[in-house]
């Protein structure tokens, strides 16, 4: 999880972001969780892609999330500069930043995560 500043305000997160032009959604990934953990991750499945509109701003996210490993890290990297920490946090100590988390998407790709819910990576298709 990244501890990151968000509007003035401390919220917690999985790794993310933005695709990048010409960006594929595993490079996206692999990319933004190195820059916010400092940790090099190897995906191995998609866990879901989730559709999230936040009521207080009209703003919609889609959101891919995916499991993976993580493979080595380089605590001398400098992490991206709204991110405060990267922390490795059980389900509970997730659960009682609740009310801190970044979106309802947190817990929800959690959920899934925990329910086995795994998709090839080669559902993602990128057609040049």
């Amino acid at each position: 999880m990244v501890e990151e500043r968000v509007h003035g305000r401390i919220r917690f997160n999985q790794p993310a972001g933005h695709l990048e032009d010409g960006e594929s959604l595993v490079d996206a990934a692999v990319r933004e969780c190195h820059e916010e953990t400092a940790w090099r991750f190897r995906p191995e499945a998609l866990v879901g892609l989730y559709r999230w509109r936040n009521a207080a701003n009209g703003d919609t996210f889609l959101r891919a999330t995916f499991c993976g490993e993580c493979l080595d890290h380089d605590p001398e990297r400098a992490l991206d500069t709204d991110i405060l920490a990267a922390h490795w946090m059980s389900l509970a100590d997730i659960r009682g930043h609740e009310a801190d988390l970044r979106s309802p998407l947190v817990l929800r790709s959690i959920g899934d995560y925990l329910a086995g819910k795994r998709y090839p990576l080669d559902l993602l298709v990128d057609v040049d």
